[in-house]
């Protein structure tokens, strides 16, 4: 995983794989987080309970999330919402609880394979005002100034460039828009030996900044109001750690400042842009 292009290579490869399984092997082989029993993957070990929430369609949730953002959301009736990697459309068809008909929801992932499904499930469920599109999140099939919300679920830590899709989301929201976004971030120093692992990257591990850095890229961008709205700790069970360490890594690693934590941020672009930036796609801002 030397450059950009390879870890976008890899979260796709594996993300396609798991679009293509049922909901009961993702489910026993990712080590849900209601389930007790432990495979050798990290997709789901973070997942939240999304069953008492609103608009929840169960073929659409594939356990991948680390939080729940559209709980805390702000969505209006009428809005205009984007979903980032929106996989089988959980999120999405949660938003479109809020929005009602006179609003739109758009997820966005860039693989394939997750927009067949989202698709499907959005055609079963009669919705005409969600709407799945295939891009990047940090290229975003999206003009300027068009949506109110922004949500993602565990997504910006796959992609490898931070600055880029934070940007992206700045640029797409409207003045006054805001986001909503659970994400996986860290405090303290992974074994180095992870940032090699592929399995770790594209479960949402090694790929993960600082918490206080992913913070300060969140105001370096232009938004206001930014709030912490959820700090849940993430732990990993010792099977699965037991992959990629030996058990004297194991109990080092137990015994560090590491801390895994899923957040839940809420930040709002102003109604007036004031940060005397250049041209949008000029790459200053």
């Amino acid at each position: 995983m030397n450059n950009d292009s390879q870890m976008k290579a890899l979260v796709r490869e594996k993300y396609a794989a798991i679009a293509e399984q049922s909901q009961t092997q993702n489910a026993t082989s990712c080590c849900g987080a209601t389930s007790s029993c432990c495979g050798d993957e990290v997709y789901n070990i973070m997942a939240d309970d999304y069953t008492k929430l609103e608009g929840y369609n169960p073929d659409a949730d594939l356990g991948l999330g680390c939080g729940l953002p559209t709980e805390f959301a702000n969505i209006k009736e009428g809005d205009t919402v984007i979903d980032l990697g929106s996989g089988a459309g959980n999120d999405a068809f949660i938003a479109r609880r809020f929005t009602g008909e006179k609003g739109k929801v758009i997820g966005i992932d860039f693989t394939e394979q997750m927009i067949a499904k989202a698709r499907a499930n959005a055609e079963k469920l009669g919705l005409n005002n969600v709407e799945f599109r295939l891009g990047d999140i940090d290229d975003m099939p999206v003009t300027s100034n068009y949506a109110n919300v922004i949500v993602s679920n565990c997504v910006l830590n796959l992609v490898p460039n931070k600055h880029k899709v934070i940007s992206e989301i700045f640029r797409v929201l409207k003045p006054g828009g805001h986001f909503s976004i659970s994400d996986i971030v860290l405090e303290g120093a992974l074994p180095a030996k992870w940032k090699e692992v592929a399995e770790l990257y594209a479960g949402c591990v090694s790929g993960a900044i600082q918490k206080q850095v992913y913070l300060e890229i969140i105001e370096a961008t232009g938004f206001k109001n930014i709030t912490l709205q959820k700090d849940k700790a993430i732990v990993i069970p010792d099977e699965i750690l037991a992959n990629y360490l030996t058990p004297a890594e194991i109990d080092e690693y137990k015994k560090g400042n590491t801390k895994i934590t899923s957040i839940t941020v809420y930040a709002e672009k102003p109604a007036k842009d004031e940060r005397n930036c250049c041209e949008p796609g000029s790459g200053c801002c």
